[in-house]
């Protein structure tokens, strides 16, 4: 009888301890996504991961990010981010007021980093993984797949990553949080066209 009742102790003992380590454990595992910038065709892209699709065309594809984010609004020097601690990203909360080229997208990040948004000078354009890893299952923030911590002004984003089958034009990869087929769109277009910004910086 005294050793079921040790033995009963010493498993109470070994639950309290592990289960909440755990537990602490889980809550900090990140997704890890890629930040540096690459050329990347189609196929490559319809390859890319934590996405479900639901339809691939010609330019990329319509679908939504599988991340379970752990969005977080904050405001910095009076600038306003959004922190997703399941990637380690900080967003800017809104981004740019108007649509513009691509080359000039590039401008307005670098305009923002001499500024130091939010007291940081590291903010980028970010990667198709990045700018996908946005769009949700279902129309949140009026009619657009994204959360509603962000400004909605921002129908689609331009990311760093170029297509490498694009022809007389450089191709580079954006994702439109207006889609069809009842998700974003993640689809290249030449430099030219014109996508708002939404920087991002990875936190250390």
């Amino acid at each position: 009888m005294i050793n079921m009742r040790k033995y009963l102790v010493y498993i109470l003992i070994i639950s309290f301890v592990l289960f909440p380590m755990s537990f602490i454990q889980a809550e900090e595992v990140r997704i890890s996504l890629r930040s540096n910038y690459r050329d990347l065709s189609v196929p490559q892209v319809q390859l890319i991961s934590n996405i479900s699709i639901r339809k691939n065309h010609n330019y990329g594809f319509f679908g939504y990010s599988t991340v379970t984010h752990r969005y977080e609004d904050k405001s910095i020097n009076g600038d306003s981010v959004v922190i997703n601690h399941a990637t380690g990203l900080m967003w800017h909360q809104s981004g740019s007021d108007k649509g513009m080229g691509w080359n000039e997208a590039k401008q307005w990040v670098k305009n923002l980093n001499r500024r130091g948004y939010a007291g940081y000078f590291d903010w980028r354009l970010p990667t198709v993984e990045e700018a996908a890893s946005l769009l949700e299952l279902s129309r949140i923030a009026g009619d657009l797949f994204i959360a509603a911590v962000f400004d909605v002004k921002q129908s689609g984003i331009w990311t760093g990553d170029k297509n490498d089958s694009a022809s007389y034009l450089e191709g580079v990869w954006s994702v439109r949080f207006k889609g069809a087929y009842g998700a974003g769109d993640v689809s290249w277009c030449y430099e030219n066209a014109s996508n708002y910004v939404r920087p991002v910086r990875s936190m250390k």
